[in-house]
């Protein structure tokens, strides 16, 4: 279980070999399997369901119901809302058997993903992407893009901090100015080095 630093409610299970990071809190009637890799101050609330072989980092909040499949990778100070649904498998049988077939979902630093809202497997929802409440993703999407609807489409930008941009491209909470090239949102401090819109 890594380190012993953490803190885990008696009804959640944490399989032998699982590495649970420092600060992390792991809630009521969650089960990390073996084989999960958890960074730092995380928590994953409630009935949280976390696969093997799992790779999340650090300051991730995993809400209420949610279920992190084998294939899905969480990068830094990524939020999975209330419910929101992973998939793993794109074409799934109850009689076939497809766990060679496990498609990837990497979901990059400080993405937002709404309550409700379901990502198909094999996408990259790009930094500080906000998908909104019961979007359907199916598709990559660019850092920094605000999504919705089913399935999701790109509707506006948004900030570092989550703050929906107008034209100026000013965030109205921190007062930094973004930069739209070639059809992609790029910060002030990034520059012009972003690779198809998508770190």
């Amino acid at each position: 279980m890594g380190g012993q630093n953490f803190k885990c409610h008696h009804s959640a299970l944490v399989d032998d070999g699982a590495c649970i990071g420092e600060g992390t809190a792991i809630w009521h009637w969650t089960h990390v399997c073996s084989g999960a890799k958890i960074g730092q101050l995380c928590s994953l609330g409630q009935n949280v369901f976390i696969a093997q072989n799992v790779k999340i980092g650090d300051r991730v909040r995993i809400q209420n119901n949610v279920s992190v499949y084998e294939g899905v990778e969480l990068a830094d100070d990524v939020f999975c809302g209330p419910s929101m649904v992973f998939t793993n498998v794109y074409n799934p049988r109850a009689h076939v058997s497809r766990k060679n077939e496990y498609r990837k979902t990497y979901v990059s630093k400080g993405c937002t993903i709404g309550a409700n809202a379901t990502i198909v497997c094999g996408v990259k929802l790009g930094e500080y992407a906000f998908i909104g409440a019961g979007a359907v993703v199916t598709k990559d999407v660019p850092q920094f893009a605000l999504m919705a609807g089913v399935p999701a489409r790109q509707i506006g930008w948004v900030s570092h901090e989550g703050e929906i941009l107008d034209e100026s491209l000013v965030c109205p909470r921190s007062g930094r100015k973004y930069s739209l090239v070639d059809g992609t949102l790029v910060p002030p401090e990034e520059g012009l080095e972003v690779t198809d819109g998508i770190y």
